[in-house]
């Protein structure tokens, strides 16, 4: 019984997957733009995207790309959050639930929690948020990103 045990626990070892320490420049990228978007800190989130990001987010018009979609992009938040009475919005980006690397370009996933007040109501969206990112000169950078949630719930 013993040995059946040992065997048991070695091929559940052998089988079980492999914790994946990623790699350390993507972490460090993603580190940073999870701070950048606890604080809000939209020019350092920026900074953090190639040249020509492409997003995708629930608002139309749904998508951005080119030189110019981060700041288009931000400009439509804004204009749909004021429609909605949004204000006061806190974002909380969890640890990668999945991290593939590919020579110079990386898809990142990750759970996200998006905290805001509508109409005065504290509402929570919990979501998900998946990136790719390019390896460039100065480092790994946000080439898009997908917001993809349900639909907001009031917190109680």
């Amino acid at each position: 019984m013993k040995s059946l045990f040992v065997s048991t626990a070695i091929l559940l070892l052998m089988t079980a997957p492999m914790a994946h320490a990623g790699d350390a420049g993507v972490d460090a990228t993603m580190r940073q733009l999870t701070d950048a978007f606890a604080k809000l800190d939209m020019k350092a989130i920026k900074a953090l995207h190639v040249a020509a990001p492409s997003i995708n987010d629930e608002f139309a018009p749904f998508h951005w790309g080119g030189a110019n979609a981060f700041d288009s992009w931000l400009a439509a938040l804004g204009k749909s959050e004021a429609a909605q009475g949004i204000s006061g919005g806190q974002m909380a980006i969890g640890a990668p639930s999945r991290e593939v690397v590919s020579g110079t370009s990386a898809y990142v996933t990750a759970p996200a929690t998006y905290t805001f007040k509508q109409k005065g109501m504290t509402m929570r969206e919990t979501a998900q948020f998946t990136f790719v990112l390019n390896k460039e000169a100065s480092g790994w950078k946000v080439a898009s990103w997908t917001w993809t949630s349900p639909e907001p719930q009031p917190v109680h």
